[in-house]
């Protein structure tokens, strides 16, 4: 089974939303989602679209200071990483980020690309830019 690349053109929040239930509803324990952009891009709301997708009731919000947040309310457990201050691969395996990759939950990785060569091969990634208008985005989706 070979690596695709779909985009996904998205026009507004809704289509955020719908976007991200689907590939929740897609999702099972071990995988990882890897979500590259610039700031402002939507990540956070990407992440909080598909948290809610697999029945997370936490407030989704972005784990800058943490690293990582852990949401065990939906029916997979949900780890929510933020690597935004990291400076390398090394560092993100130094909080013992391998435990989660292979963990029985999904990882969300936001800023994924600063952490790259650690990031699990069988990462789903999505590059997130923006689009011609406001509001509108474009999902690279590599998986």
């Amino acid at each position: 089974m070979g690596v695709q690349e779909q985009i996904v053109y998205i026009k507004n929040e809704h289509d955020t939303e719908e976007f991200g239930m689907k590939l929740a509803s897609s999702l099972e324990p071990g995988d990882i989602v890897a979500l590259i952009g610039d700031l402002g891009t939507g990540k956070t709301t990407l992440t909080k679209y598909i948290a809610k997708g697999l029945g997370v009731t936490e407030n989704i919000d972005s784990p800058t200071f943490n690293i990582v947040k852990e949401h065990k309310s939906g029916i997979i457990p949900l780890f929510h990483f933020d690597v935004y201050r990291l400076s390398s691969g090394d560092e993100l395996l130094d909080i013992g980020a391998d435990e989660y990759f292979y963990s029985d939950g999904v990882c969300i990785i936001e800023w994924a690309d600063i952490v790259a060569d650690v990031v699990p091969e069988k990462a789903k990634v999505i590059l997130i830019e923006y689009g011609e208008k406001q509001g509108e985005r474009i999902y690279r989706c590599i998986f």
